[in-house]
């Protein structure tokens, strides 16, 4: 099972504000952990919304783009982990042991991703094709 864990950003990720050095090293032990127990796929930070930002609307009567910055700080995601876990339990437990923020909070919203499986006959022999060749491209260009 895949699981994506969403760093919330707050006044201090939208402000711009880098971490720590001690937060770095904190924050590295931790997805060090992740990864020697085998189930860190990907993690990364994200700029704050004022850089390089845009959400694309599409509508039935066509496309809009917003550009950053955006106001609600609690609503975006500053950061995030794909974590694969044998259930939403354990990749709940990992979380729970990620690193405290000295002040202010530090929330994390996890989420299932959905697999193949999850689609039933609607994802047809000829579009589960399709996703593998999907993936394996973007596998090469990772």
């Amino acid at each position: 099972m895949r699981f994506i864990a969403m760093v919330k950003g707050n006044d201090q990720t939208e402000g711009g504000v880098m971490p720590t050095e001690q937060e770095l090293a904190e924050m590295g032990a931790f997805n060090e952990e992740l990864v020697k127990a085998g189930i860190l796929l990907a993690g990364e930070g994200l700029h704050p919304s004022s850089h390089n930002a845009a959400r694309v609307v599409h509508t039935a009567e066509g496309t809009s783009v917003i550009d950053g910055p955006f106001a609600e700080t609690k609503e975006l995601v500053a950061g995030f982990w794909l974590l694969q876990a044998k259930s939403y339990e354990e990749a709940l437990e990992w979380l729970k042991r990620a690193p405290r923020p000295k002040e202010g909070e530090f929330v994390i919203e996890l989420r299932q991703v959905f697999e193949a499986e999850d689609f039933g006959e609607a994802f047809t022999p000829e579009l589960r094709e399709q996703e593998d060749r999907i993936r394996a491209q973007a596998e090469k260009n990772a």
